[in-house]
Parts: structure tokens; C-alpha cells; sequence
């Protein structure tokens, strides 16, 4: 009995050191309810139940910025949206793409013996 009740010591100690060091390194825009201080101070003062709370209620799933998380551009639908083909762009590549191969076809009409 005594061996559990020291490996529960450690596990809860362990677990504070976590939950405390967590508070302090979650952005202070993802923490709700409280401070950041007051939470540290909770959890130190409670250490298995102030951490549960701090998991609970004070840390936010999302980011608090309100702004969305970075996705590949390949994914992104606005990005996507400028990329929309353009036919005036298009008729202007096409027309550059026939000026070289023309270009092309005057240096490969060349006599080589000259």
C-alpha cells in the first residue's frame, strides 16, 4: 500500500509540473476564464484538480487568434480562385508560345551548308 501510494505521489507531482509548465507555455490568447498567473497559482495550490480544471476550463481547443490555420495553397479555395483562367492571359501566352515557334521554324529552315 505504501508503494502505491508513493507511485501515485509522483504520477500526481508529475502531472502538476506538466499541467504548470503547460500554462505557461499555452499563448495567453488560448486561455479562458482566468490569467495566466491565477492558473499557475491553481495549479500549483491543487495540483491534480487545478490541473484538470486547467484542461477543462481555462485552455481552448482552437487558436485564439481567430484566424484560420495555414493550409497548402492546393487546398485553399481562394487561392484557388485566383488562378481562374484568364482568356485575354491565355490568348497572350498562345500568341507569344506561336511567335517562337515560328521563330523556331525560320532557324530550322536554315540551310546548314551555309
Amino acid at each position: 500500500m505504501a508503494r502505491l501510494l508513493v507511485v501515485l505521489g509522483f504520477v500526481a507531482l508529475a502531472f502538476a509540473i506538466f499541467c504548470v509548465v503547460d500554462v505557461i507555455l499555452t499563448d495567453t490568447r488560448r486561455i479562458r476564464a482566468l490569467k495566466k498567473w491565477i492558473w499557475v497559482v491553481i495549479v500549483i495550490v491543487l495540483p491534480v484538480i487545478g490541473g484538470l480544471l486547467w484542461f477543462i476550463l481555462g485552455k481552448s481547443r482552437q487558436d485564439g487568434s481567430g484566424q484560420r490555420r495555414t493550409i497548402a495553397p492546393d487546398d485553399d479555395p481562394e487561392f484557388l480562385g485566383t488562378l481562374a483562367h484568364d482568356e485575354k492571359r491565355d490568348e497572350q501566352q498562345d500568341e507569344r508560345i506561336r511567335l517562337l515557334e515560328e521563330q523556331l521554324a525560320e532557324l530550322d529552315d536554315d540551310d546548314p551548308k551555309k
